[in-house]
């Protein structure tokens, strides 16, 4: 007997379908930071929370000046998990006190990233996010087989230059998809 390759998305969007019924990822396109045998990890790249780099950065370090970008910087929602937990995923070239090199990308954790930024430097582009997306061993799997997400390898474009209102959208044409398109109610043959 023939055993199977597992596959994992690592490096990979995943788009919610139209029938997403978890408020927490209705209308979401998550980039997976990992995902193994052990689970996955992914944020949120188009859910704004309301705040920016500077309502941040106000609160850790208060008597500082913040860069003027910073004002224009948002924040995400990059999950339910650890919400009050900040991750920062930037292409590399940057590294910090606790950075997760991805490849082209990397994951910073630390304050000093933000820091970096406030003062004017750190990364010329990031996805600034509060909390992230979890998912137990198995269980990603289980939902891509209930049809509740498509999956596409992530564009660092989508990213970083796309609006965040667009990244959904822009994330189903790479597959060539139009999520207006598609009907919001799930059928078994």
């Amino acid at each position: 007997m023939k055993n199977a390759q597992q596959s994992f998305l690592k490096h990979h969007f995943l788009i919610a379908m139209p029938h997403m019924a978890d408020p927490h990822f209705a209308q979401t396109v998550t980039y997976l930071v990992e995902h193994n045998e052990e689970g996955a990890m992914g944020l949120v790249i188009n859910r704004p929370s309301g705040l920016h780099l500077t309502d941040i950065l106000e609160q850790l370090r208060p008597d500082q000046p913040c860069a003027e970008r910073c004002q224009q910087q948002p924040v995400f929602s990059g999950g339910p998990v650890q919400t009050e937990r900040g991750f920062v995923l930037h292409p590399t070239g940057h590294s910090y006190q606790a950075t997760l090199e991805l490849g082209e990308l990397a994951l910073s954790t630390s304050q000093d990233v933000l820091f970096a930024m406030g003062d004017g430097g750190g990364p010329e582009k990031s996805l600034i996010c509060l909390g992230y997306a979890g998912w137990e061993a198995g269980q990603l799997e289980a939902e891509l087989v209930d049809n509740a997400w498509l999956s596409c390898p992530a564009d660092s474009r989508i990213l970083f230059d796309i609006p965040a209102e667009e990244r959904l959208s822009a994330a189903a044409a790479s597959l060539g998809i139009n999520l207006g398109l598609l009907t919001a109610q799930a059928g078994h043959a």
